[in-house]
């Protein structure tokens, strides 16, 4: 009876300190859109920085009121940009949190999310790639422009190989995208392995605590055929999770 108690009030717990966090999240949000809203008349970086900062702050509030750090492993595996980093993709988290992460990135997006307004206009002054999922051929080849473009910046080119979240302990194909990017601009790829769907659930408002751990891990070299690619960005992203994942479950 003692225990179920204390495991309820651990709940309501993490249920109050979910709500505030996400009070705080969106009201911080909001105040950096309108007030960010003038640098769109200036130089890329400038609007840059205001998303780094935006970014900064939801590190802090998830930190001090949900509890969640952040740990960063592997960041020598990056080298120099221009590299294309191919992530795990399990939460809203992981589109929101890469300018603390890596200097100034272009991400790869669905285009519809560029019709958002103040999104969308912040994310086309930062240099984001869209993508039209639906749009064939012709979609491929305008992603790759917009990277090429990114790539001559010296920007690292941030992409989601599974296209859509997957949820913790479940997999989703890796999409023809970044075997295209990948052969377009002959550059390294470096997977990257996380864990936020843990904290940060999909499609949920619950933020549990414990720490988001982010793993750059070696390199792909360019010049792999296609298949053999996508096979071993798959193998290696995937049994990285699974650590992290297991890492997670173990700690107290």
């Amino acid at each position: 009876m003692g225990r179920s108690a204390g495991w309820n009030g651990f709940g309501r717990v993490i249920a109050v300190r979910s709500f505030v966090f996400n009070l705080v999240f969106y009201a911080w949000t909001a105040f950096m859109l309108v007030v960010c809203t003038p640098i769109l008349a200036f130089d890329r970086r400038v609007t840059v920085r205001c998303q780094t900062f935006w970014a900064k702050g939801v590190l802090w509030s998830m930190r001090g009121i949900a509890g969640i750090a952040l740990d960063v492993r592997g960041r020598e595996n990056l080298g120099e940009a221009p590299v294309i980093v191919a992530s795990k993709h399990q939460s809203a988290w992981d589109t929101l949190i890469w300018h603390v992460i890596v200097d100034d990135p272009a991400v790869v997006m669905k285009s519809e999310l560029l019709r958002i307004p103040f999104y969308g206009w912040y994310s086309l002054k930062a240099g984001m790639i869209p993508i039209d999922r639906k749009g064939g051929a012709a979609a491929v080849k305008s992603m790759l422009r917009a990277a090429r473009r990114a790539m001559e910046r010296g920007q690292p080119i941030i992409i989601f190989p599974q296209g859509t979240r997957a949820a913790p302990g479940t997999r989703a194909p890796y999409r023809s995208g970044v075997a295209a990017i990948y052969r377009g601009l002959a550059l390294p790829v470096v997977p990257v392995a996380l864990n936020s769907g843990l904290f940060w659930p999909r499609r949920s408002l619950r933020r549990n605590p414990g720490t988001i751990v982010v793993e750059f891990l070696p390199p792909i070299g360019p010049g792999l055929e296609r298949g053999r690619f996508l096979a071993e960005l798959g193998e290696r992203i995937e049994a990285a999770t699974d650590a992290l994942e297991f890492e997670a479950s173990r700690t107290p």
